[in-house]
């Protein structure tokens, strides 16, 4: 990868817990530390590197105990939540880097930073909320849940219904200039967990929490671009990006440009659920200063390390 870059690495959400697992802690340590095998090449090559993660079965069980204790104690809203996955799941990639790096000889010193995203207050998905997130409840109790905690709530795919929250699209990143301090001085930072806490600017200059939560792959783009990083990479379930994905016509690619990932994109190949959200993150990135981003699985990042995995996407 030539010389020394500065490199957002983006941990999908089967990075620290697994869909066919328990997600028991111990777990969650072991597939974290299978997750950063890329990022510990990346370090080995002498780059810089900011890790951010997605946090969405964290959250969904951290609303369970919510619900489950709601006699007990006072519940929490949805930001303090994200903050308090940022510091737990913050602390398991800390440790297990740390001592990853260790073993391969590479002294580092690793920060997670706790992030607020500034968001549009008055953002479309606030009044049409779409974002599943927490247990699964039967229909006979939508109505109370509506009337007595202001829910917004939606049938998931004839599994229940859930509640649904709003995810703005992320617009700055509050700590941004901690971030770069921490990055300039050759600390690995981890950032933007979950998406980093939603807040907006109140008029009168204070932050304030939204019961929200953000598409980390966006807040991965615009956290690399405010802090002038040079590549994006994107760690996910597949190795490469697919045109026709799982139908006859499925076709893998190996690079595209901007404008092939607009066109594309737009035809509807990559879906709002799944690669959408990546692909949108990959156009916001490049035009807005990166270099390059890469698209691929936690099992081939080590390979992508060294540009032999994933679709790599270029500015034009």
């Amino acid at each position: 990868m030539g010389k020394s870059k500065t490199i957002v690495v983006a941990l999908g959400g089967n990075a620290i817990t697994q869909p066919s697992e328990e997600g028991n802690i111990y777990e969650q340590f072991a597939n974290t530390r299978r997750s950063l095998e890329g990022v510990v090449e990346l370090l080995r090559l002498g780059h810089r590197v900011i890790i951010t993660h997605g946090n969405g079965p964290q959250v969904g069980n951290y609303l369970i105990r919510v619900e489950e204790a709601r006699h007990l104690v006072p519940p929490l809203p949805l930001g303090i939540i994200v903050a308090d996955t940022e510091g737990g799941m913050g602390y398991m990639i800390e440790q297990s880097l740390l001592n990853l790096c260790h073993d391969h000889g590479i002294p580092k010193q690793i920060a997670c930073v706790v992030t607020q995203v500034i968001v549009n207050k008055d953002d479309p998905s606030i009044k049409n909320p779409t974002k599943f997130v927490g247990p699964f409840f039967k229909k006979e109790q939508v109505e109370k849940l509506v009337r007595e905690r202001g829910w917004v709530m939606k049938e998931d795919r004839g599994r229940g219904w859930r509640r649904v929250v709003p995810s703005p699209r992320p617009r700055a990143i509050v700590e941004k200039d901690v971030i770069r301090l921490l990055v300039e001085h050759d600390v690995v930072v981890i950032a933007a967990g979950g998406g980093g806490v939603p807040v907006y600017v109140a008029e009168n200059g204070w932050l304030e929490g939204l019961d929200a939560v953000i598409d980390k792959d966006l807040a991965s783009a615009v956290l690399g671009a405010e802090i002038g990083a040079d590549e994006l990479m994107i760690l996910t379930g597949v190795e490469k990006v697919a045109l026709h994905f799982a139908t006859p016509r499925q076709r893998f690619l190996d690079s595209m440009t901007v404008s092939e990932a607009q066109r594309y994109l737009a035809e509807g190949h990559f879906p709002p659920g799944s690669m959408g959200p990546k692909i949108e993150a990959a156009i916001w990135f490049l035009t807005h200063g990166g270099k390059r981003v890469i698209i691929t699985s936690i099992e081939k990042s080590l390979q992508a390390a060294h540009g032999k995995a994933g679709t790599v996407i270029l500015p034009d």
